[in-house]
């Protein structure tokens, strides 16, 4: 990890900001990016207060242009990334009866455009140099669906198609993608999305433990040494994914009946 570059999305909070600092902490240099630049510049004069090795770059990361402009600076004032850590995300649970049209929008918006963008524009940066390694953090909605979560699940599935795509298109180059798939981690999107807390289907809290953004951070750092395609935690949360693949069906019926009713 020593003097890795290591560009993170949505690093301001949660479990971006949890492994900034453990990224830190084992020498990497890391670029925080977020929209809120006084969270932003709190973070890192945090996790470093000397400022030597933690850079941050305020940027709406829905915006294609803002994504640009800031990859030039980024490439300018701090050099080409080594790693690029998507976990950017956003997007309330929302019933089709009580969303509007703009919902889904937005919705699509972040995360998986922000992705997509951050990816693509380093991507041709990188290619010159010929290596890199992109982590797109995901949630298990990306594998089920379930009551009241209409704009949230369509986006998380479209992030698992894009992390499938680009192992399938990167297949045979030196780029490495690795998909991180997680159940419920205790950050400040539930906190400041208690509607989206209530709708979690109950057979996913009665069985599987919520993870710590600490124990988040900890399997990004470990994906970042051993590569992997895919991994699913908690390790409970990896058997139903798994046996979703069987017997969609029981696992249709499971969410629905376990799941938020108003």
């Amino acid at each position: 990890m020593k003097n890795q570059l290591i560009l993170i999305t949505g690093g301001s909070s949660g479990i971006g900001k949890a492994a900034a600092a453990l990224l830190y902490d084992q020498g990497a240099r890391i670029i925080l990016q977020a929209r809120d630049p006084k969270k932003l510049e709190t973070v890192a004069r945090e996790i470093d207060p000397t400022s030597k090795k933690v850079s941050y770059y305020s940027t709406d990361l829905t915006e294609q242009e803002a994504v640009e402009n800031t990859a030039n600076e980024i490439l300018v004032n701090e050099g080409l990334p080594d790693v690029i850590i998507n976990s950017a995300g956003a997007g309330e649970w929302l019933s089709l009866k009580e969303s509007d049209a703009s919902y889904y929008k937005s919705s699509m918006d972040s995360p998986y455009l922000a992705t997509a963008y951050t990816c693509k524009i380093f991507f041709d940066k990188m290619q010159e140099r010929g290596t890199g390694q992109f982590i797109i953090i995901n949630s298990a909605a990306s594998y089920f669906a379930f009551p009241g979560a209409t704009g949230y699940t369509p986006a998380r599935w479209a992030m698992l198609g894009f992390a499938k795509s680009l192992q399938a298109d990167l297949y045979d180059t030196k780029f490495k993608v690795s998909l991180i798939v997680l159940g419920k981690v205790d950050s400040p999107y539930f906190k400041n999305n208690p509607v989206s807390e209530e709708r979690i289907p109950k057979i996913a809290n009665w069985l599987t433990p919520t993870m710590s953004v600490e124990s988040a951070a900890r399997i990004i750092s470990s994906s970042i040494k051993s590569k992997p395609n895919v991994v699913v935690r908690p390790f409970m949360m990896s058997i139903f994914v798994f046996l979703n693949r069987f017997i969609p069906g029981v696992f249709s019926w499971l969410m629905r009946i376990t799941s938020y009713k108003k």
